[in-house]
């Protein structure tokens, strides 16, 4: 969605919600010397600046990462990815998910990373266009998505968190789910979606369930971020979890419960 702009909101409790689940996820594939690769369909600008006057406009980020941080263990991969960010690009530095993993992932590992927005495209390839790691790419993620699974190295996550703008992904993404589940059938699928108060993302997860019954789903709510705003809680839906992700989420669950 091209009017979409994610400086913001970035920082706000879904974002924790779903950084604080990926920063687990890629903590945990790491442990294993196999290289592997990370793709992400709506990728975004990659570093935002919460002192920035979109951040100051919504206070989102206030009510997220300013309240729920400190509730995370020390030595959470979230909280070390969030300190390594911060000490290369300064203390007011939030990470999108592109420099999130890029921050968590090793030399010998592979990122794919689409972005539509020409202004966002611009931002990301100056954050990680010099990463020899990394291929930005601008095109419909969903496209590249299907063109690139199975990807070589065939062990990863590929990450799909649209902006929900357009009404007709709910219908869409079971059925991209459906296909790229096919395609790679070891990658591990993450998708985030909102909780919002007409419930729009029901029938797709019912959908999501009866194809992929495997899958594990985990939500968290929280008061609304500003007054009007509809979003009720962040979801996420992992298709060929890794071992001990429930766990893990229960615990960023209780973290932010903490920090409400």
């Amino acid at each position: 969605m091209l009017s979409y702009q994610h400086a913001y909101h970035a920082g706000n409790p879904a974002d924790v919600h779903k950084h604080a689940a990926l920063a687990w996820m890629l903590s945990y594939l790491t442990r294993k010397p196999k290289p592997l690769s990370y793709l992400e369909t709506h990728a975004g600008r990659g570093l935002y600046d919460l002192t920035g006057a979109e951040a100051l406009k919504t206070g989102e980020a206030a009510a997220g990462i300013g309240r729920a941080e400190a509730a995370f263990a020390a030595d959470h991969p979230y909280r070390a990815a969030l300190a390594a960010i911060r000490a290369r690009h300064g203390d007011a530095a939030y990470p999108g998910s592109p420099l999130l993993a890029a921050t968590l992932l090793r030399a010998e590992d592979r990122l794919h990373l689409a972005e539509l927005h020409p202004a966002e495209h611009a931002a990301l390839a100056e954050t990680l266009g010099a990463d020899a790691r990394v291929r930005i790419h601008r095109q419909d993620g969903t496209d590249l998505a299907r063109s690139l699974c199975p990807p070589t190295p065939r062990r990863g996550l590929l990450l799909c968190d649209p902006s929900w703008e357009v009404k007709r992904d709910y219908e869409d993404i079971p059925k991209l789910f459906a296909k790229l589940a096919r395609a790679w059938n070891v990658g591990i699928l993450v998708l985030w979606y909102p909780v919002l108060e007409a419930a729009p993302h029901r029938p797709m997860l019912e959908r999501l369930v009866r194809d992929h019954p495997g899958a594990l789903r985990h939500e968290v709510g929280f008061p609304p971020v500003r007054p009007g705003h509809r979003m009720r809680g962040s979801g996420l839906f992992v298709v060929n979890p890794p071992y001990g992700l429930d766990t893990a989420l229960a615990a960023i669950g209780r973290a932010m419960a903490a920090a409400t």
